[in-house]
C-alpha cells in the first residue's frame, strides 16, 4: 500500500503528519509507503517532511517536489508513477482527516470494491456548495457515492483505465464508475485544520468545478458515439435551414416578399449542419482508433484477462 500526500505550502502540518502516520503504521500493523509530492511549495515543505520523516521514523518515505504549482492531480500521478503498492490511499496534507481512517479503507477495498470514497460527516464550511455539487454529480452521472471530493483509496489498475486532466481527481470516482469499478463508501470525521490555510477555496474554485463537471459529463456520454451530438445537431441546423429556404421561397413567389437575409441564414444554416455532420463522422473514426489502442493496451496490461472492474454477464 502507497500513502499518497500531495503537498503546497504546508510545512507546518509536516511534524504532526508524519508523527500520525508512524503511530498508525505502527499500530495497525500496515505494509505501507508514504510518498510526499511537495507541489511547488514555497515555504520549505520538502525539507520540513524530510526532517519529520526521519524524526518518527518511517522506515519507507519517498520525497518528491514539482518546481512549480501543477495542481493536485497531477500530484496524485507523480506519486503513482513512483508507487510500488498495489493500493493507493489519496490523504491530505493538513490532517483534516484522522490517519486512523486509512486501515478502514484498505479493509473496505478488501470487500471487494476497487475504490471507496470518503463521506464527510459533520459541519464544515463549504458543506452548503459541497452538497450542491456533490447532488448535481450524483443526478448526472448516477454514481453510488455521495461525496466525490475526499479522502480515498483505490487500486492502481483504476489509473490504468482512466485519464486523468487537471483537477481531475474530484472526478476520480465518476471516471471509474464510468469504466465498470466497483465503488464504496464510508463515513469519516473531518476536522478543523490545524495550521496554514485552505489551498482550494473561493468563488472561482465553484465556477472552474461546475465547468469541469460539464466537460466529464460530455466526455462520457459522446466519447464512444460522439455523432450523437455532432450528427444529431447537424441534423437540426439542416433541417432549420430546409424549412427556412421553404419559408424564403413562399415569400417570395406567394406573395411576392423578397428577404434576402433569409438566403444568407438558409446558406449559414446548412453549411454549418454539414460541418458538423462531417465533423461527426471523423469524430467517430477517432473514437473507433481510440478504442482499439484502449483494447490493446488491456491486453498488453493483463495478457488478455479481464480487469478489475470489468463487467462481466
Amino acid at each position: 500500500m502507497s500513502v499518497v500526500v500531495p503537498a503546497l505550502d504546508e510545512a507546518e502540518n509536516m511534524p504532526e503528519l508524519f508523527d500520525e502516520l508512524s503511530a498508525t503504521i505502527e499500530t495497525h500493523g500496515l505494509d505501507a509507503e508514504v510518498i510526499l509530492v511537495d507541489d511547488g511549495s514555497t515555504d520549505g515543505t520538502r525539507v520540513a517532511a524530510e526532517r519529520a520523516a526521519e524524526a518518527a521514523g518511517i522506515e519507507r518515505v519517498l520525497l518528491l517536489r514539482h518546481t512549480q504549482n501543477r495542481g493536485k492531480t497531477e500530484a496524485l500521478l507523480t506519486a503513482a508513477e513512483s508507487a510500488s503498492g498495489e493500493i493507493l490511499v489519496l490523504f491530505d496534507a493538513d490532517l483534516q482527516h484522522s490517519t486512523d481512517e486509512i486501515p478502514r479503507f484498505v479493509a473496505k477495498l478488501d470487500e471487494g470494491f476497487d475504490i471507496v470514497a470518503g463521506r464527510k460527516v459533520g459541519s464544515y464550511d463549504k458543506r452548503f456548495v459541497s452538497g450542491i455539487y456533490n447532488r448535481l454529480a450524483r443526478a448526472i452521472f448516477r454514481v453510488p457515492a455521495r461525496d466525490l471530493n475526499s479522502m480515498k483509496a483505490f487500486r492502481v489498475a483504476v489509473l490504468d483505465r482512466i485519464t486523468l486532466r487537471h483537477d481531475w481527481h474530484r472526478f476520480l470516482v465518476v471516471l471509474a464508475y464510468a469504466e465498470g469499478f466497483r465503488i464504496g463508501e464510508i463515513d469519516i470525521d473531518l476536522y478543523p485544520r490545524r495550521h496554514g490555510e485552505p489551498k482550494y477555496s473561493g468563488s472561482g474554485r465553484i465556477v472552474i468545478g461546475m465547468l469541469d463537471l460539464v466537460s466529464v459529463w460530455f466526455q462520457l456520454v459522446f466519447r464512444r458515439k460522439p455523432m450523437l451530438f455532432f450528427g444529431v445537431t447537424g441534423l437540426g441546423l439542416l433541417a432549420a435551414g430546409g424549412l427556412t429556404g421553404i419559408a424564403a421561397l413562399v415569400a417570395r413567389f406567394g406573395f411576392g416578399v423578397g428577404f434576402r437575409p433569409l438566403l444568407t441564414l438558409v446558406l449559414l444554416l446548412v453549411v454549418s449542419g454539414m460541418l458538423l455532420f462531417v465533423l461527426g463522422f471523423l469524430a467517430e473514426m477517432i473514437a473507433g482508433l481510440r478504442d482499439e489502442v484502449e483494447r490493446l493496451k488491456k491486453d498488453r496490461a493483463f495478457g488478455g484477462r479481464p480487469a478489475a472492474g470489468d463487467r462481466r454477464d
